[in-house]
């Protein structure tokens, strides 16, 4: 092997840093192999083999799957997360998640179910078990 050449047997590269800023507003689903900064609103599941942080500007009306995830803002759907999931004091959540580890800062907001404790693997998701959330909910408070 060439050093320097990527072959088909090396994994992609996950240092990518993606970032998604305030004002913005994407309707689709994003999937992506380094880590993922949502500032923004995202309407559609988000998909990422690294970790995702959800900033205090951050709405997401849709699913959420990652390695990590540091929530701040809102997300009406469901998470799930094969490492740890921390919830901090301006997060609200309403959806399931699933995550191995969890952590919910005193004032974090969570309405749902939650499984965890065992390894969840990424690539295989029942989207039957996770609905989309209708986007128009966490949408009709920006007025």
């Amino acid at each position: 092997m060439l050093i320097g050449k990527k072959t088909e047997n090396q994994p992609p590269s996950t240092t990518a840093f993606n970032v998604i800023g305030e004002g913005t507003r994407i309707v689709g689903d994003i999937n992506s192999t380094g880590d993922l900064r949502v500032d923004g609103i995202i309407e559609g599941t988000v998909n990422t083999k690294a970790k995702f942080v959800l900033g205090n500007s951050g709405k997401v009306v849709g699913n959420i799957i990652s390695r990590n995830a540091d929530i701040s803002g809102e997300i009406k759907g469901n998470i799930r997360v094969s490492e740890l999931t921390f919830v901090k004091t301006s997060a609200k959540i309403n959806g399931d998640i699933e995550t191995n580890k969890l952590v919910v800062e005193s004032g974090g907001e969570f309405n749902g179910k939650c499984i965890m404790g065992k390894t969840i693997k990424l690539g295989e998701i029942n989207h039957e078990r996770i609905p989309q959330p209708a986007a128009e909910q966490v949408l009709e408070n920006q007025s």
